[in-house]
């Protein structure tokens, strides 16, 4: 997926959130992970409604996408984080969703004749790239800023504290080569030439840290 006319690698993702990647993590593309994705789809949302939810799911799928290092945003469940926070501290982004949701599967029709979700991975890249460049109409305001806004929170979701409901299985974190939370650093851990074992654990499974309403 490094070599695609989209530009939505891996790659340039991580270019762009500042992220250096020390460890080469080299998760394959399991199953389990895809079945556990395929699950989630058929669990009720809070917020989006089931056709924004596949769009969604199809446009968090293209901006992280599941390849040879591993799994991607999908897999992560970002779009349970999103659903999750625009019942709470999303809320105020709700409308935008929903007017941009609808505004990006009616560009899908009109340009690919096909609903988003429907269409092939090349597809979707070519009409995400359209969004993303604001050359894509019916969107309130420039199509640029819903892209950013999707983006901003599905990197949000696939790499945040897995307690806000993204992050699943510490996907995202895998990815990245971190090893979780600690709150003590032991020696061995402080050592350049050896990577530290995960801790599989969040901030807020330490009794230390409150979990506040989302």
């Amino acid at each position: 997926m490094e070599q695609r006319e989209s530009g939505f690698s891996r790659r340039e993702l991580f270019a762009r959130m500042g992220i250096a990647i020390g460890v080469a993590v080299g998760l394959p593309l399991s199953m389990p992970f895809r079945a556990r994705a395929q699950a989630a789809a058929s669990e009720a949302f809070m917020s989006l409604t089931a056709e924004e939810a596949e769009i969604l799911r199809a446009i968090i799928s293209r901006i992280i996408p599941a390849d040879d290092n591993g799994p991607g945003a999908l897999e992560a469940r970002a779009d349970r984080f999103i659903d999750r926070a625009l019942a709470g501290a999303l809320k105020a982004e709700r409308d935008r969703y929903r007017t941009g949701l609808a505004a990006l599967n009616s560009h899908a029709r009109t340009v690919k004749g096909s609903a988003f979700a429907k269409l092939s991975a090349a597809d979707q890249d070519a009409v995400m790239n359209e969004v993303q460049q604001g050359r894509a109409t019916g969107f309130s305001g420039s199509s640029t800023e819903f892209f950013n806004l999707v983006r901003t929170n599905t990197i949000q979701g696939t790499f945040a504290d897995p307690f806000y409901g993204g992050n699943a299985n510490f996907i995202g974190w895998d990815l990245i080569g971190y090893p979780g939370t600690r709150i003590a650093v032991t020696a061995n851990l402080q050592q350049i030439d050896k990577k530290a074992e995960p801790s599989r654990k969040g901030a807020y499974d330490y009794g230390m840290f409150t979990k506040g309403d989302l």
